[in-house]
């Protein structure tokens, strides 16, 4: 069926959505420079931890460092932020991220459970020191804080400041679906971090071949729906990424950490409650409307990634590299 592209073409057009970046590029000497940052994907404008939402994830290839997934999938539930960086800097984005979400419960680690916290990365070492722990624990905090539904600033900007795809400028990129049947409609938007692929490899547009001797490189892809899914559904949504990742020509190397993340939010789950059941409404899976949801987000992660070169512009990084923008139709 025929998707129509929500009204900003981002993941914040999905209702109550936020992205934040911090971006820090900073030339130190010679050969050193800092060329990395945070990016903040929040669900939901209200307190994550009291408020739970349904999410998922699914790993295409495995060459990653990402923490929190083991107990997201396990319970089916996302109770923080989704927080994206660099690969040496998830310790301290971790940390940051605790440190926020501990000043708003004050019961975390006391009158109830501990937290799980949702870090990805990619490796940003071709452009950025990567060996300086440049990325501290409040800029997990600051982009945090200065999320918004506004429209995502997209490139190299944020955890995507020193990514590169396809032998190009890569980072940070969005898209969305809009999907209707029977009077009902519903909103798909995907995130991604890009830093994958050969010049060669593109088969989305002609890019110039440039000799770089650079890592497999990875992706992190994050969709968000407001369908009312469960997880085992939203499981089936982080999986279509992969044909999204197919269609721009990724054939997912080795040494790639190709990793996505699903989440609802339709249906929160409530930290506490004197209930013993649960009761949720969810999309039957034979109905029309999970086709359309498979293509909104195999059609939004590919544009994802193509916008994340699109909107990045040429960087220079350690050592005096040069990574280009690429030149798109």
């Amino acid at each position: 069926m025929p998707l129509l592209k929500g009204k900003s073409n981002c993941i914040t057009d999905v209702r109550g959505v936020k992205v934040g970046h911090v971006t820090l590029h900073n030339k130190i000497n010679e050969t050193d420079t800092i060329c990395t940052g945070v990016t903040a994907i929040l669900p939901h404008e209200g307190n994550l931890f009291v408020k739970k939402i349904r999410a998922a994830s699914h790993v295409i290839n495995g060459f990653g460092k990402t923490n929190g997934l083991i107990q997201m999938d396990e319970l089916g539930l996302l109770e923080s932020p989704i927080m994206l960086t660099n690969t040496f800097s998830v310790g301290n984005v971790m940390q940051g991220t605790l440190q926020y979400m501990l000043n708003q419960n004050d019961e975390i680690g006391d009158s109830t459970s501990s937290i799980n916290l949702i870090v990805g990365e990619c490796n940003d070492g071709f452009l950025n020191s990567m060996r300086i722990p440049a990325v501290k624990p409040e800029h997990a905090i600051q982009a945090i804080e200065q999320a918004s539904t506004d429209p995502v600033e997209q490139g190299a900007v944020g955890a995507g400041k020193g990514m590169m795809c396809f032998g190009h400028k890569g980072g940070v990129g969005t898209a969305s679906r809009m999907i209707k049947s029977d009077n009902l409609s519903y909103t798909v938007g995907c995130l991604v971090l890009s830093n994958f692929g050969k010049a060669q490899d593109a088969i989305f547009a002609d890019l110039e071949n440039r000799e770089t001797d650079t890592p497999d490189g990875s992706i992190m892809m994050i969709i968000a729906t407001d369908a009312p899914l469960y997880d085992r559904q939203l499981k089936r949504l982080a999986k279509r990424c992969a044909a999204g990742l197919g269609r721009t020509g990724s054939h997912i190397g080795n040494g790639s950490g190709d990793i996505a993340i699903a989440f609802s939010t339709a249906n929160t789950y409530a930290h506490q409650s004197s209930q013993h059941t649960e009761s949720i409404k969810t999309i039957r899976d034979d109905h029309p409307l999970m086709n359309g949801l498979f293509q909104a987000v195999i059609e939004t992660t590919e544009e994802a990634v193509i916008n994340s070169l699109r909107y990045a512009e040429t960087t220079i990084g350690r050592l005096g590299r040069k990574v280009k923008k690429a030149t798109l139709t």
